[in-house]
């Protein structure tokens, strides 16, 4: 059994997340490692997407190159609201025949064959189309209790991308392009069976994260456990087993540096093991009403060296041409180098959104 101290734990989740001295050497290189970047239109600073680039790449990262690569190159593609590498499709079209896997959902799909097939056609046709090109034609509409209640034509293209009919290809606005999958992949996708996906995306999801669980609890979104890949271990104070990828072991240099993170960013999605690895609390706070925020409405984590540190309460007021910072948040009392270097990481943040630092 192999035995870390979570110093030994932090360093290695926050080297895997490339959030070290190091910086990747394109985009494109970035999302290969990290395996994806969650889309999100949230824009109270930037959007989290081109925030994580941000965070990795410096200033030498513009929000066009992620356009470029996803709309031009198709180096990346959308898939499930993340930004993939194209050469992983495959891992996600493996047992896309089976899809849905709940009983709902099949009935419903079954049911709306002639809006399926008007979907296909529509999209031979006249592709590619946003949403709300798309006539809604359904037998039955969906029902929900949240948000994609009666959103037909959304939900049908969602269903159809996971089951590798169509695929986006572009986003206008908050809208995003479909067409028919085979006009947006490559023309030959090597897809395997799902017991080797699943393993393949365990194994690149532990390169990415460094340590994680082996099982979690279930959460939304994309998952934060890595089955039985890399290494078993427990680490010190930290109660349970984790898995830790064994590349990551023998570096043991370690050249840390200030960042500032979105608050959808991979070393804090998991707000468990950020917690039982940093001593770091911290909930998004934009759904909840203003009085009952403690740290502001997107707060972004700060990290320093192997540790997080703070959040920053700050907006982007274009319009006035200011980050305008509310408050910077100390979980621990910071010592003067690092006050400077968050002063420092705060400027090249302004800058690079093209904004002055206007102090609270």
């Amino acid at each position: 059994m192999l035995r870390l101290e979570r110093g030994q734990a932090r360093r290695i989740a926050v080297r895997a997340q490339l959030l070290d001295a190091y910086r990747p050497e394109s985009l494109v290189a970035l999302v290969d490692h990290l395996t994806l970047l969650q889309l999100d239109p949230t824009k109270a600073v930037a959007p989290s997407a081109d925030l994580v680039a941000w965070s990795r790449l410096g200033a030498d990262y513009a929000p066009t190159d992620l356009r470029f690569a996803l709309e031009e190159e198709r180096s990346l593609v959308e898939f499930d609201g993340r930004a993939r590498p194209m050469a992983d499709i495959g891992l996600f079209l493996a047992g896309a025949e089976e899809w849905p896997p709940w009983q709902r959902a099949r009935d419903w799909l079954a049911t709306n064959a002639p809006f399926r097939r008007d979907v296909l056609d529509r999209l031979a046709d006249e592709g590619p189309l946003t949403a709300p090109d798309i006539p809604d034609t359904s037998v039955v509409p969906w029902q929900s209790s949240g948000w994609t209640n009666d959103k037909n034509v959304q939900r049908m293209l969602d269903m159809l991308q996971i089951r590798g009919d169509v695929a986006v290809t572009a986003r206008r606005g908050r809208h995003r392009v479909w067409d028919l999958a085979d006009r947006v992949y490559p023309d030959e996708v090597s897809i395997p069976s799902v017991a080797e996906a699943e393993q393949e995306r365990n194994r690149r999801r532990l390169t990415a994260l460094g340590v994680a669980r082996e099982r979690t609890r279930e959460m939304p979104g994309e998952r934060v456990d890595v089955g039985d890949t890399g290494i078993e271990a427990e680490i010190e104070g930290v109660a349970g087993r984790w898995r830790i990828d064994e590349d990551a072991l023998g570096e043991e240099d370690f050249d840390g540096r200030c960042a500032l993170l979105s608050p959808l960013d991979r070393l804090v999605f998991d707000r468990d093991r950020t917690l039982e690895l940093f001593d770091y609390e911290y909930v998004l706070e934009m759904y909840k009403p203003a009085a009952q925020r403690r740290w502001g409405y997107y707060a972004l984590p700060i990290l320093h060296g192997d540790r997080l540190v703070g959040k920053l309460d700050a907006r982007a007021d274009h319009r006035a041409g200011v980050l305008r910072v509310n408050a910077i948040h100390e979980d621990v009392p910071f010592t003067p180098e690092v006050a400077d270097d968050v002063d420092a990481e705060i400027a090249q943040l302004a800058a690079w959104l093209g904004l002055s630092v206007a102090r609270a």
